[in-house]
């Protein structure tokens, strides 16, 4: 198996990930990426096993969002949870995956992605501000590999 991982350079992860840490900065919800190189099953139904084996439908107020790419297979799946789905509009995550896209097409997938994390970071500030006694629920590190399958 290929180390798709060396796709992003050590820069480029530390650079995601204070770009998570930034956007989560004055919001209480919760970003996360999972990279791999290739989805074997339908793009959304993969992100959503990945959501759950992340833990990501812990969060107090429902308000995670994972960036799940599948790097070989060019699939990106932007998935917010109950709370921010609620509360967002229909389109919004169709309009940060174009975005997103738009930087990919180019080849620039660090940038796409950090641009996608810094408008999904802007959202959950408008609607989950935050509180002086929020805490960071979930890691801010980007999970990589095939291996995330819920129940392992």
């Amino acid at each position: 198996m290929e180390n798709f991982w060396k796709t992003f350079t050590a820069q480029q992860k530390a650079l995601l990930k204070r770009v998570i840490e930034v956007a989560e900065m004055d919001t209480s919800g919760e970003i996360r990426v999972h990279i791999e190189n290739r989805c074997q099953e339908d793009p959304l139904d993969r992100a959503v096993h990945v959501f759950a084996k992340l833990e990501m439908h812990m969060t107090q107020k429902r308000n995670g969002v994972l960036f799940y790419l599948a790097v070989k297979d060019r699939q990106l799946v932007i998935l917010g949870d109950a709370g921010i789905n609620a509360i967002v509009p229909p389109d919004f995550w169709n309009n940060i995956t174009e975005t997103v896209l738009s930087f990919f097409r180019d080849g620039k997938f660090t940038e796409g992605l950090a641009e996608g994390i810094r408008m999904a970071g802007e959202q959950l500030k408008r609607h989950f501000p935050y509180q002086a006694d929020d805490v960071n629920e979930l890691p801010d590190d980007i999970s990589f590999g095939e291996d995330v399958h819920p129940g392992s």
